[in-house]
Parts: structure tokens; C-alpha cells; sequence
């Protein structure tokens, strides 16, 4: 029998000693606190959605799973300190649109989206909402578009950042009316969305979560939504498909771990998320909300976001949209 080399012996060795460790850790898993980064501001779509399951996974995995925001550069800031995390399960990303987006938005990213993650489950999809501030001269999607077409650079449109959801799906309207707007980029949706119902800005997409409310209250009017049928909380407000045939924009949200990390503690983390969004009274406040649950498994969800990556930089390109 052929003799291994003693440097091939001691990586075998090394690999089963960290193999052994992380099991251990992940049989007594979780044993303190697990934090959950938002890399969005406070009040927005995903801060509110991340803070509805860390409440019920931290009444299934017995530990407290605490949500903290940190923005910055469309989702990069809490990303790259995600991914640069240690593997062992105590720091989790809620990651959303620009997650999927970013790749082909910047030229270069501090983490690589596919490899530096492992999924754990897609939370959550959801369309959007065209919003305008009630002092538009524009009650419709048609209207808003003659508008712009009327005004030529000078209707101006918020987002929750360069390359989010709201930003693209602007463009994406854009580039199929055959209109432009100007983009007033935020960090988050909430200082964005603030601005839009104060009528600093004239127009925002949103998601449904962050737009109803203000809809509602009549500080702003919904006058379109971005999916491909009706919302089911929102009937009376046409799709922007009904002006502008084939358009379609939804958002999804991911729960994500290092890469690293120990199959047994992505099952665990999993199991106690899927649990979450099926229990009736998330699945009730998230269609409240237009949002639907996804609740899938970690490989399922890993093929949705690389075909989500490549669908979303087809967008990029065609929009010619760049990071500011």
C-alpha cells in the first residue's frame, strides 16, 4: 500500500478536526444570542419583515435573535460584514433585491455574492407600488407618464438606494414609457419615503409594506402596482401593466449565513425559520403587508438567487443604471 505524503496526512487530519468542531458547535447550537444584519435603514420593507421572524425564531431556537441595522452603499456595508463573518451561525444576513442586483451594478463588490453565502431560506416576495405625492398633477400611470413626457427631466423619483428594487423598477418604467426622471438616491426606504410624503421628492416605488400605510392615510396616492395581476389588499389599484403592457417587477427577501457554515447548524436555522413564516399569524401580517411567504430549502433557494442574478443584470444593462 502506497505511503501518503506527510503533508497530505496532516490536511487529512486538519479537515476531520474541523469537521469534528463543527459539529460539536452545531449540536448545541445556539447557545447565545444570533444577530441578524439588515443592511437597510430602520422602518423600511426588509427591517420590518427581518424583525417579524428573529421574534418567532427566537421563540423556536430558544435564543434571542437580535435585528441590526446597517446601511449603506445599497445593502454593501452590512453585506460585506456578513460575509466576513466567522461561520458559526451567530451572525445571519437579511438580504433583499439589491442583494441580487449589486453584482452587475458595481464594477467591483468586497464579497462575492454566490460564494461568500450560504442560503438558508427565501423569506418573502413582494410587488411594488408606484406612489406619487397628492400635489402631481397625475392620478394614473398614463398621466404620470404624459407628465414626464410633458416635463422632461424634471420630475424627480426616490429610492432606497442606487440599484434597490425601486430604483431599477423606476427605470425599467422609464426606458418602456420612453420617459426620464431624475433618481434622488437614500440610504434606505424610510428617509426616502419620508421625503416623497413630505414633497421634497415627487414619486417613489416602494414596496407594499412601506407604501400602504401612507397610501392609506392619504399623505400619498397608489397609483400603480408592479406585479402581473392585482394585489389581493390593494384591488382598486391597477397593475402598471395595464398601461404598459409586459412589465413586471416583484422583490425577494433571503436568509443568509457565511459560507462555512456547518450544514447542521443551516438546517437548524432553516427548520426554525421555515417554522416561522408558516405559523398563521406571520403568514396574515405578511399579507397585510402584500407580501407572500416563501419558506423554501437552502438548495432551492440557492438556484433562485443565481437565476435572480442573472435576470436582474439583464435589467441593469438594458436600464444603463450605475451606482452613485
Amino acid at each position: 500500500m502506497k505511503r501518503l505524503p506527510g503533508s497530505t496526512i496532516r490536511w487529512l487530519c486538519a479537515a476531520s478536526i474541523l469537521a469534528a468542531a463543527g459539529h460539536a458547535a452545531a449540536q448545541g447550537y445556539p447557545v447565545k444570542p444570533i444577530r441578524m444584519i439588515v443592511p437597510s435603514a430602520p422602518g423600511g420593507s426588509v427591517d420590518t419583515l427581518a424583525r417579524i421572524v428573529a421574534q418567532k425564531m427566537t421563540e423556536s431556537l430558544g435564543q434571542q435573535v437580535i435585528v441590526e441595522n446597517r446601511s449603506g452603499s445599497g445593502g454593501v456595508v452590512g453585506t460585506e460584514l456578513v460575509a466576513k463573518a466567522a461561520p458559526d451561525g451567530y451572525t445571519l444576513l437579511m438580504a433583499y433585491g439589491s442583494h441580487v442586483i449589486n453584482p452587475s451594478l458595481y464594477r467591483k463588490l468586497p464579497y462575492e455574492t454566490v460564494r461568500d453565502f450560504a442560503p438558508i431560506t427565501q423569506v418573502a416576495v413582494q410587488p411594488l407600488m408606484v406612489n406619487i405625492h397628492p400635489s402631481l398633477p397625475a392620478r394614473t400611470v398614463k398621466e404620470l407618464i404624459a407628465l414626464a413626457r410633458k416635463r422632461p427631466g424634471e420630475l424627480n423619483y426616490g429610492s432606497a438606494g442606487s440599484g434597490s428594487g425601486g430604483h431599477l423598477a423606476t427605470e425599467i418604467l422609464g426606458t418602456m414609457a420612453g420617459i426620464k426622471m431624475v433618481h434622488v438616491p437614500y440610504k434606505g426606504s424610510a428617509p426616502a419615503m419620508f421625503d416623497v410624503v413630505a414633497g421634497n421628492t415627487q414619486l417613489m416605488i416602494a414596496t407594499l409594506i412601506t407604501s400602504l400605510p401612507h397610501v392609506r392615510s392619504g399623505r400619498l396616492l397608489g397609483i400603480g402596482v408592479t406585479s402581473a395581476q392585482r394585489s389581493p389588499i390593494a384591488p382598486d389599484v391597477p397593475t402598471v401593466a395595464e398601461t404598459i403592457p409586459g412589465y413586471e417587477v416583484v422583490v425577494s427577501y433571503f436568509l443568509l449565513a457565511p459560507a462555512g457554515t456547518p450544514k447542521e447548524i443551516i438546517s437548524a436555522l432553516n427548520g426554525a425559520a421555515v417554522k416561522a413564516l408558516k405559523q398563521p399569524d406571520v403568514v396574515e401580517r405578511l399579507a397585510r403587508d402584500g407580501a407572500a411567504p416563501v419558506a423554501n430549502s437552502a438548495a432551492e433557494t440557492a438556484r433562485y438567487i443565481a437565476d435572480e442574478i442573472v435576470k436582474w443584470g439583464k435589467a441593469v444593462k438594458a436600464t444603463g443604471a450605475q451606482s452613485d
